[in-house]
């Protein structure tokens, strides 16, 4: 899934850092790990690009737009450079390790390249940064997982938290596994833990991380085992999770999140394809009707839930009746969100091989024709709600105007309704009176404020 996030953090008392979060949640987690470690180091933080003594970027490399976009961004960070020569740059992440030669030998864009297995090397390498030397590490892992460092964050009420790095299923489009590696998981108590950390600092929702999140084993104990130990931390504390692989969504986990109450019934479940020959070029290791059937399982377990998905238009081959076959899928399973791109080949992956044949301005129609119709489909089922009572997790003012809160339901809907006694944090009931396809509005029920959830099931 898609996400943009700005972390900012100082370095020291006579150096500043600002650090810029593109991608994933993944990286919006991995830019805490690394304030951690700065922090640990002597390390502080600053929010002013012009203020910082080193400037980090913490990338993505799944998509090209991405890179393109990181890019721009350095062109200026150098135009502060060319005024303060000894500024440092560095870039961190997916894209550091696919572009280490070209970021510092080629177009010296960078002085510091850190793959996201090397974090633990960054206070060393800008120390030899601030002497003038370049810095590359970018050596993959199979054992870390920086369970022990205690990340940097600022006080909320959501947190991000890995559980997991890399992956193994090597999808023909996907540059995971070479760019963050094999799966590797942290240990469950070291996971239980941080989030009992968590509580106490006040967060009121964790989310689970991994690139294939329901792949992960600490030896016996599988993901919903380290599911259920979270949820039974504290029943005010709100757990969900992305991002899962259909092939490996068990029963198991189905019935775990089920009968937990404060698991959020939300899964974000990604098909990419509603073509099982494309699905097949895709190595994604499952058909349609294997999709399908886990889809009528997570449904009559737990009715209500809220699903959603990934859509890849326009991979190579992909003809109009493989489209037509998504766009069925899309109407048979009817999604709360979807999340839809463009296919962009990446190098060192399978699918660089095969011939890009779908012009863009094709894949462009298909996305198009995919988000439209999703936008329907969001609509229907949002509207569906007004008139029900939903619980809410107060998050904070609305970006829009700051008289009305915004919050979000079980089911990952976001919220937005006027101002009142509540606090962040704070659970609350609210009446929905209107929607659209992204969102719903209501008003809070006076005098039902509920400052914890209902207790889970959850067996010791």
């Amino acid at each position: 899934m898609p996400f943009k996030a700005s972390l900012c953090f100082l370095i020291r008392m006579s150096k500043k850092v600002y650090i810029e979060t593109y991608g994933c949640q993944m990286n919006a987690a991995d830019s805490e790990v690394v304030g951690g470690i700065l922090t640990a180091d002597g390390y502080d933080f600053t929010r002013e690009i012009a203020e910082a003594d080193v400037v980090l970027v913490n990338t993505c490399a799944i998509r090209d737009n991405a890179e393109q976009r990181i890019y721009g961004r350095l062109g200026l960070f150098q135009r502060y450079k060319r005024t303060r020569p000894d500024l440092v740059v560095g870039i961190l992440g997916c894209m550091a390790e696919r572009l280490r030669t070209r970021l510092v030998d080629q177009e010296r864009l960078v002085d510091l390249v850190v793959g996201p297995d090397e974090y633990r090397k960054l206070p060393g390498l800008l120390d030899n940064a601030f002497s003038g030397s370049k810095g590359v590490a970018v050596r993959l892992s199979r054992v870390e997982n920086y369970e022990d460092i205690v990340p940097l964050r600022m006080d909320g009420i959501s947190a991000w938290l890995s559980v997991m790095r890399g992956c193994d299923k090597f999808c023909t489009f996907c540059v995971v596994p070479f760019t963050r590696g094999r799966e590797r998981s942290r240990s469950l108590r070291s996971v239980v833990e941080e989030v009992a950390m968590l509580l106490d600092r006040g967060f009121r929702e964790v989310t689970l991380l991994g690139q294939n999140v329901n792949s992960y084993r600490d030896g016996s104990y599988d993901f919903a085992d380290l599911m259920r130990g979270v949820a039974s931390v504290d029943r005010r504390l709100r757990v969900r999770f992305m991002t899962s692989h259909p092939q490996d969504m068990s029963e198991k986990l189905i019935d775990t999140i089920a009968s937990c109450e404060n698991i959020c019934k939300y899964i974000h479940l990604p098909v990419q394809s509603g073509s099982d020959r494309i699905l097949g070029m895709m190595n994604r290791t499952y058909t349609v009707d294997h999709y399908l059937r886990l889809v009528e399982r997570i449904r009559s377990t737990m009715p209500g839930v809220s699903l959603s998905t990934d859509i890849i238009s326009g991979f190579p081959t992909e003809t109009a009746k493989d489209h037509r076959a998504t766009i069925g899928l899309l109407k048979q399973v009817r999604y709360d969100g979807a999340y839809t791109f463009k296919y962009s080949p990446r190098e060192n992956t399978k699918a660089w091989e095969l011939r890009d044949d779908v012009p863009d301005g094709e894949k462009g129609r298909r996305v198009n024709e995919v988000t439209t119709l999703q936008h329907e489909i969001s609509l229907e089922l949002n509207s569906m709600m007004i008139g029900t009572t939903e619980r809410i997790l107060v998050e904070g003012p609305s970006r829009k105007d700051e008289r009305e809160w915004t919050g979000r339901t079980d089911t990952n809907k976001t919220v937005i309704f006027l101002r009142s006694e509540q606090k962040s944090g704070d659970y609350i009931d609210v009446i929905i009176e209107r929607a659209n396809s992204a969102t719903l509005f209501g008003r809070s029920l006076a005098g039902q404020t509920a400052h914890s959830v209902r207790h889970a099931e959850v067996p010791q």
